[in-house]
């Protein structure tokens, strides 16, 4: 068995590991194991050669588990379900990371192995609880990571960590092997650095186990959202005072509508006051109830505030229990109406970001603002995925999360990666720049064709309208080879540029933005265009080819050369007058 290979390990208690600061490992597998674990599955399915680590609540033989608690800790007799099937599928285990206590926590504080930095700040939190699987991910440490969500665990480490993170639909990998934390809307989750790669992981992992209770034959999505989507926006944004996080956030609806997107206001009540049931509420007992037997015998062994949470499971009645989610049923129905009005729900992954020394000094409310937009997803059974948005002025990362009923893993992973590939972000806490987009191979896209164009059929250009109304959507900004010259034709309204391929070393790279379209819409597009411009095949920065629009020689006798702007908008902005 491959897992026999894991029986060599190094703790995270060596002098060299403390030395280096770092708190995210609690069990490392050793570099010759996993030389040997990589020999035994070198050809064996779609994950050969990616590394990963496992958050210390789910099982890998040969490692210990501890949930973040010494005394809790115990050798597993078979691996997690979800971990089987990946070294089944050729990825090579590193080790168990740190968490918050029993995944009890969104801020990566809470853990007798140590705080978990973020990743570009070590002052502040990492998120959590997943904190330790967010952190190695980031800097690059493996390839992809598994966390556990249960109010966010999964999200906002990667909000904060400028990384992918990816919450299934409810039941979609089995749950058979992790210590649960609230067992009914616990789910494990997917870090990486790419929507791709997580995609990839997901799709290896996923399926049903009869011997999961909470294990769910999930019918997905097979078809992208349409290329004219409605993203719905909370009513009401809370960001803690921080400006960045709120401008931020901001330019992120400004991206998406770049994509295709129209934003729509949603009644966000119905949504904050579920979230807000998951600790303030008879819910708060699920938690007691998973590790009732421990917990009972040695309650003082667990940390503060996780503590003092647990306990107050112990408070309530299976009456209290039942009327708190009769309660949440009632609010699910009241979100349902959300599902009109769009295709899926925008939120920012973190309102804000904390220091240290903040958390320690508030750890119970600011926790609980760091789950402002994540509590409600699993009580209401959604699938999420959050991806990076941005680096702030200030050198910390700002991630989105995009929102979709269950089942809609697929649609969303599409829209994200298409998203996150459109900011031009690094990977992580690397230097190293994002990859060509991969297919997503659980979606069946319809015939297209990709335009390029360079002018008034830009975003927000005047004849922008006909590649939309055509279903045509945004890919994202590209720029030519540097063999092109650019030109502003005279006599056209609206105004419109005129782009020509020269010579080697004569040109330019232009600026330009690549959009898909329906193949069945592609000729009464392509009707519209008049002489002297036309389609042809324009060469890529890359290296790729794309369909796009090309100026005949002749038009441009009287043209103005305008290739030093290196793109319409530039021009078209030095012609409006500059404000004193």
């Amino acid at each position: 068995m491959v897992s026999q290979e894991f029986t060599a390990i190094t703790r995270s208690t060596d002098a060299a590991l403390k030395q280096a600061g770092d708190a995210a490992w609690i069990t490392r597998v050793s570099q010759t194991a996993q030389a040997n674990a990589a020999l035994l599955v070198a050809d064996l399915g779609p994950l050969q050669g990616l590394s990963f680590a496992v958050k210390d609540n789910m099982d890998a033989l040969g490692l210990t588990t501890t949930a973040g608690c010494p005394a809790f800790a115990y050798a597993p007799f078979e691996n997690a379900q979800v971990v089987q099937r990946l070294l089944h599928a050729g990825a090579v285990l590193q080790g168990k990371t740190n968490l918050d206590q029993f995944a009890c926590g969104l801020n990566g504080t809470r853990s007798p192995y140590g705080a978990v930095p973020n990743a570009f700040d070590a002052a502040y939190v990492s998120g959590g609880s997943s904190s330790g699987s967010a952190y190695v991910v980031a800097t690059g440490q493996v390839d992809f990571a598994l966390g556990t969500d249960t109010a966010g665990s999964g999200r906002v480490p990667a909000g904060l960590n400028n990384i992918v993170g990816l919450k299934p639909s409810r039941g979609l990998i089995s749950a058979r092997g992790v210590v649960p934390a609230a067992q009914n809307v616990d789910c494990v989750s997917i870090f990486a650095r790419t929507v791709s790669v997580a995609a990839q992981v997901l799709g290896a992992c996923m399926g049903y186990d009869d011997a999961d209770p909470f294990s769910c034959r999930v019918a997905m999505a097979s078809q992208p959202l349409p290329p004219s989507f409605r993203f719905g926006v909370p009513n009401a944004l809370n960001f803690f005072g921080d400006a960045l996080a709120e401008a931020a956030f901001a330019q992120s609806i400004q991206n998406l509508t770049r994509l295709g997107g129209q934003a729509v206001t949603i009644d966000y009540a119905p949504l904050s006051q579920a979230a807000n049931m998951l600790y303030e509420s008879a819910l708060v007992s699920q938690r007691y109830a998973a590790i009732q037997t421990f917990f009972d015998a040695h309650e003082t062994e667990v940390v503060e505030p996780v503590r003092s949470i647990i306990a107050k499971g112990r408070q309530y009645s299976a009456a209290d229990y039942i009327r708190a989610e009769i309660e949440l049923k009632r609010l699910e129905k009241q979100a349902e109406r959300m599902w009109q009005h769009i295709d899926v729900l925008l939120v920012p992954t973190a309102p804000t970001h904390y220091t240290m020394a903040q958390m320690q000094a508030d750890p119970v409310v600011l926790n609980r603002n760091l789950g402002q937009y994540t509590n409600f997803v699993n009580l209401f059974d959604y699938a999420a995925l959050s991806v990076p948005s941005q680096i702030r002025p200030d050198g910390l990362p700002f991630g989105i999360t995009l929102i979709g009923r269950a089942g809609s893993d697929w649609q969303l992973a599409d829209l994200g990666q298409r998203y996150h590939h459109a900011t031009g972000l690094l990977q992580g806490a690397t230097d190293v720049p994002l990859p060509t987009p991969q297919a997503i191979a659980g979606l069946t896209a319809p015939d297209t064709v990709r335009v390029a164009v360079v002018g008034a059929h830009l975003s927000g250009m005047p004849l922008n309208v006909q590649l939309t109304e055509r279903g045509a959507r945004l890919i994202g900004p590209a720029h030519t080879e540097p063999d092109y010259r650019f030109f502003a034709l005279p006599n056209t309204q609206p105004p419109k540029p005129g782009l020509l391929r020269v010579q080697a070393g004569q040109g330019a790279p232009i600026a330009l933005e690549i959009w898909e379209m329906p193949l069945a819409h592609f000729g009464s597009f392509v009707a519209l265009i008049p002489s002297p411009l036309g389609i042809g095949t324009l060469q890529l920065a890359d290296g790729s080819t794309v369909q796009g629009f090309l100026c005949e020689p002749q038009a441009l006798i009287g043209a103005t050369d305008i290739t030093d702007f290196g793109g319409w908008r530039a021009y078209i902005a030095s012609l409006t007058p500059a404000v004193a």
